[in-house]
């Protein structure tokens, strides 16, 4: 799309556009004074033919009418003209119909028979018909425009023998010329057309066969000896080929011989499954099932045992168990079949990378996501876009789309210098094939550069970026470390300018005021940055789209923050690039690996099982944290164990970035059927024993099917086209020709041209829409008003409801059949950053779990909802675990005040420990050793990070987890919201120095209180056992043990808090020495351990007389 670089905004409700750039300034109130001629029929924009005039239907009085109306008028209508009544004359390029006059000269065959009408039901015609419909595409060079496009030219392929053929070229003289079948040899099919014609097309290299359909096969040596050998020996060739490519298919559109080598390197699959070593995942699995053993007989021994002088805290200690077992095992069994995959980059370019020929890699739409240029930095923003421009992927589909929900000036105007700087970075990368190609990141690595570099240019260009004196015949690379400090000098620049605010509000460079000064009211707007016509690299090359988007915002609309600029950047993308597959990453996720796309397209442009895979998640890494890792940032066990465990089941949860999804998905589609083959029956029994089984069987599968059939209608594709199909070609009865468009709109909107782009399972859009169209298109879909009353946040792309939407939005897509892959290369994917500090990692943990219980406490909660869908029972576990690991604060905060409470008092929730209890204990924590070690071994997991994950889990659950529960029950049950504020109080200078910067939040008071409580009662249990001897030793231990438990798994809370300066916050002192002494008064008061009867009287030992 041509904007000729200048911002396009405007409003769809308000019916006006604003075309703004540096030097002039035009406003448009309708769309029509974009575009020449108006159709007076249907009101579109009448397109120009090759000549460059405007398309005339009639030639008498010029009556302004489009060429699909006027097709129409010719096929269903009177054919004559609506203003003086004269009968349209046939146009070169249209199909002729019952009445032309016959024409002189050459006449165009492609187009005045409309010969391929069988094939209206193809979708791809149903939306090319409609998108060029819409868009008024001029179709001076398209051989069919009536009604439903069909090709000119069918692929011979298709209908092609499957069989070789004995013999080709011999001609019967006894059959006429006029009565010739043509048929093709499958090697010549190479899009050949196929139509009866008396003489054979010259362009074959063999003549084609004339066959009698009258005689019989055998005189044409079908049915001989030979030919059965022949046939022999063919199906044996297309076993052992069937065997190699098995899991791939066949794609016998191809030019190839049948007789090639079945082990060709492009035709083998792109990945494959690498199953965990039996020697690991068997004696994890045995572990496992001895544990749930020990759990069983564990429980029986608690619940029989009870502990009569305490009985209080024995009663919390086992309900608390039992809810650790239930989440244990809701955790657990997800991960019981864990799988790795491998992909093959070199199958992928040999299969759709052919040496002469243009990529048939699939079209990949890139979304990043930004909000607030003040805390998320532009400059980071823009290493990510630079990323993504410079990925090893061909640059026309490449199509980048940077969401900014804030409006800020800010970011328009450092995503410009972004796209200025790229014509320099981007050929830089691709010449030296350079990583990671983030600048910030590729000048920060200390490595040698010169490793592994062969190539003398690169060894020069590197030097020539460190010194200071340049030559005058310096080329623009040679400076490219100089080039990307002056770029983040004018971002940083900006950054400093946008502190203040213009009372006015912002202006453009030319006067202009900036729409977006009202960030709760302004229109929509649109750039493109890059792709355009004119717009390339400093070495004449062409760059992947870059397009700025910011929806339009209007007081009194719910637009579901993150989630509805994501489903907005689905719309705007699938009228500018429509591509079958997207990619989203945060603003400060960047590209790590510039063939990360290429591993997606190993699993999504698989043949076979492509087709039914929804999305590819790549694993999180990030950088800038502190080698300890203090509050498990990197959140490894989640990424290398959970997640391989789900990929053996039905794939992994979308986790908010990194993601690679299929358009259709995201559309609310079921994923394809795969037909099952009919089962074998068994004759062992009688007929009328198998009849009675049968029917009763047959009977209770026809009664779900149609359940399941009615519940499924509505969302298969199969029904769209039909639907659409029905409003195309149009129905005599009225009604049953509107009712597809009113259930199209209701679905997707009242946007035709997205509605037929839904329908375009391999993307792309029509050649030569004009850029009127387009706008009036884009502007439309992300008005503010567009969503209301569709199905847009419900079955339809991002899902709202909850402030996690990444969870709700892939727990649809399993419901709906699809399945996920994981995808762990070598190189990470991606890279971002995180919060190293403690505050802002508590409160991030806090927003994941508010968005848990949010799901937990909707209709979409995966404990009751999707039944009877696609759904894997334990991939619903998975989901399950996901939302209501919130709920386990309350336990794991009695639990951790237990030790306390049982050294303050004396009392303790376990009775005498006997032997067999004794042996109990022992054998659980064994196996809670042994299974988290045996993860740890197939997972690749080391020992620090999975300690460091058990500390933030006790860690976050006190805290994190317990505000958001709270939160989340006033949001969904009293409509009431609490935010927590994070406050900066200081910092140091230096690496890591946001480690120890302290924040002040209330999240920190909870873990405080525990640790000072269990502190104390260390101190006082130890105190005790001192003063009353060797005897009170024993019962100690077992509970010091699990006060020095939870104090353990707070320490690196504690580290936090005091920072460098080794000592801590008064604020947190103050607060938790008051609450802890609250609570040690208030259970002196109301001890339950103290007898409450009369004052018993000793009798004095001394004689007073």
């Amino acid at each position: 799309m041509d904007t000729k670089g200048r911002l396009v905004a405007g409003s769809h409700n308000r019916n006006e556009f604003v075309l703004i750039n540096a030097d002039e300034i035009a406003r448009v109130t309708s769309v029509k004074e974009l575009s020449g001629q108006i159709c007076q029929i249907c009101g579109d924009e009448i397109e120009i033919s090759l000549d460059g005039e405007p398309f005339v239907a009639c030639n008498e009085c010029a009556f302004p009418v489009c060429r699909p109306c006027y097709e129409y008028e010719r096929r269903e209508g009177n054919q004559a003209c609506p203003q003086c009544k004269t009968r349209y004359k046939r146009i070169k390029g249209c199909p002729r119909v019952e009445g032309d006059e016959e024409e002189d000269g050459a006449d165009d065959l492609e187009n005045e028979f409309d010969i391929a009408s069988q094939d209206r039901r193809d979708p791809h015609h149903i939306a090319a018909a409609m998108l060029s419909a819409r868009l008024n595409i001029n179709r001076g060079s398209q051989p069919h425009v009536s009604g439903i496009s069909t090709p000119a030219e069918f692929d011979a392929a298709s209908v092609a023998t499957e069989i070789p053929l004995l013999t080709y070229g011999e001609e019967d003289a006894g059959i006429s010329s006029d009565k010739h079948a043509l048929i093709v040899p499958p090697f010549m099919s190479c899009g050949k057309r196929v139509h009866p014609m008396p003489v054979p097309d010259p362009s074959l290299t063999l003549p084609p066969r004339p066959m009698d359909p009258k005689k019989d096969l055998a005189d044409y040596g079908y049915g001989t000896v030979a030919w059965k050998e022949r046939m022999e020996d063919w199906k044996r060739k297309q076993n052992e080929k069937l065997q190699v490519v098995k899991h791939e298919g066949y794609n016998r559109d191809e030019f190839e011989d049948p007789d090639l080598p079945v082990m060709d390197e492009g035709r083998q699959p792109l990945s494959r499954k690498l199953p965990i070593p039996s020697s690991k995942i068997n004696p994890y699995r045995l572990i496992i099932l001895l544990r749930l053993v020990v759990l069983v007989l564990f429980f029986h021994y608690r619940i029989l045992h009870p502990v009569n002088d305490a009985y209080v805290l024995w009663l919390l200690s086992v309900i608390c168990e039992i809810w650790f077992a239930v989440s244990w095992i809701l955790d657990q069994f997800p991960k019981w079949c864990p799988i790795e995959r491998e992909t093959y980059l070199d199958r992928l370019s040999l299969r759709y990378e052919k040496e002469g020929k243009t990529s048939e890699l699939a079209s990949v739409d890139i979304f990043v996501s930004t909000v607030d240029p003040l805390k998320e930095p532009p400059l980071i923003t823009a290493n990510t876009v630079l990323s993504i421009l410079s990925v090893d992927y061909p640059v026309d589909k490449v199509a980048c789309y940077v969401s900014d929900d804030g409006a800020a000036m800010l970011t328009f105007e450092a995503l410009s210098e972004t796209s200025e700087f790229a014509r320099k970075w981007v050929p830089f990368c691709k010449k030296f094939s350079i990583e990671p190609r983030a600048p910030e990141w590729y000048f920060s690595q200390k490595v040698d550069y010169l490793r592994d570099k062969v190539d003398p240019a690169f060894v020069r260009e590197r030097r020539a970026m460190k010194v200071c004196n340049f030559s005058p015949n310096y080329s623009i690379t040679y400076l490219l470390l100089r080039e990307y400090e002056e770029f983040k000098v004018r971002i940083n620049g900006l950054v400093s300018t946008a502190q203040k605010v213009p009372e006015e509000g912002w202006t453009m460079q030319d006067g202009t005021p900036w729409p977006g000064n009202n960030i709760r009211d302004h229109p929509g707007m649109i750039q493109v940055f890059l792709g355009h016509d004119g717009v390339r690299d400093i070495e004449g090359n062409e760059l992947p789209r870059l397009i700025y988007v910011s929806r339009e915002k209007r007081p009194g609309f719910d637009h579901h923050k993150k989630a509805g600029a994501m489903n907005a950047l689905v719309r705007v993308s699938a009228i500018i690039s429509n591509a079958p597959f997207l990619l989203n990453v945060d603003c400060d996720h960047y590209i790590n690996n510039s063939k990360a796309l290429r591993e997606a397209m190993c699993f999504m442009m698989d043949p076979i099982s492509g087709k039914k895979i929804c999305y590819v998640q790549f694993p999180q890494r990030f950088d800038g944290i502190d080698r300890h890792d203090r509050y498990s940032n990197r959140n490894v066990v989640f990424f290398d164990i959970n997640m391989k465990g789900l990929d053996g089941i039905q794939g992994p949860i979308y986790v908010g970035t990194g993601c690679v999804f299929r358009r259709q998905a995201l559309y609310g589609y079921d994923a394809p059927v795969k037909k099952k083959p009919p089962r074998r029956t068994c004759n062992c029994l009688p007929k009328w024993c198998c009849c009675c089984c049968c029917r009763s069987k047959k009977k209770n599968k026809k009664s779900k099917s149609n359940d399941k059939k009615n519940n499924k209608e509505v969302t298969k594709q199969i029904y769209a086209l039909e639907n659409i199909e029905e409003g195309i070609e149009g129905i005599d009865n009225e009604k049953s020709s509107l009712m597809p468009q009113i259930k199209f709109e209701k679905k997707f909107g009242q946007s035709p041209v997205f509605i037929a782009s839904t329908l375009m399972e391999d993307g792309g859009v029509p050649k030569g829409a004009t850029t009127a169209s387009l706008l009036k298109e884009a502007i439309h879909v992300i008005s503010c008003g567009y969503e209301d009353k569709t199905d847009w946040g419900k079955e339809v792309g991002w899902i709202y409801g909850s402030v996690t939407e990444d969870i709700l939005t892939g727990f649809k897509m399993h419901c709906h059949g699809w399945r996920s892959v994981y995808c762990i290369p070598k190189r990470p994917a991606f890279k971002g950053s995180a919060p190293i500090n403690l505050s802002d990692r508590l409160h991030q943990v806090l927003r994941w779990a508010l968005g848990s219980v949010e799901i937990f406490l909707s209709r979409h909660c995966p404990i009751w909802y999707g039944y009877g869908c696609g759904l894997k029972p334990l991939e619903r576990f998975s989901y399950i675990a996901s939302v209501v690991y919130p709920l386990t604060s309350i336990p794991l905060l009695i639990y951790c005040t237990l030790p306390a409470v049982c050294l303050l008092t004396g009392k303790f929730i376990v009775p005498e420990i006997s032997n067999y209890a004794s042996l109990l204990f022992m054998s659980l924590f064994v196996v809670i050793a042994v299974t988290s070690i045996l993860e740890m071994q197939w997972g690749g997991v080391g020992i620090h990070d999975w300690w460091r994950n058990e500390q933030f889990w006790v860690i976050g659950g006190v805290s994190s987890h317990l505000f958001a529960l709270f939160q989340g029950l006033l949001k969904v049950l009293a409509g009431v919201n609490t935010n927590f504020t994070v406050t900066s109080k200081g910092g140091d200078d230096g690496e890591f120095s946001e480690l120890y910067l302290f924040k002040w939040t209330s999240l920190l008071i909870p873990p405080m209180t525990l640790l000072i409580i269990n502190v104390i009662g260390v101190i006082v249990g130890v105190s005790d056992a001192i003063s009353n001897g060797y005897d009170s030793w024993g019962p100690l231990f077992g509970r010091l043990f699990f006060a020095i438990w939870v104090i353990v798994h707070l320490y690196p809370f504690l580290k936090g808090l005091m920072g460098k300066q080794d000592r801590l916050p008064t604020i947190i002192v103050v607060w938790s020495i008051l609450l802890a002494s609250i609570l040690s008064l208030l259970w002196a008061r109301v001890n339950p351990f103290v007898s409450k009867g009369d004052i018993v009287l000793e009798v004095c030992g001394l004689d007073c007389d």
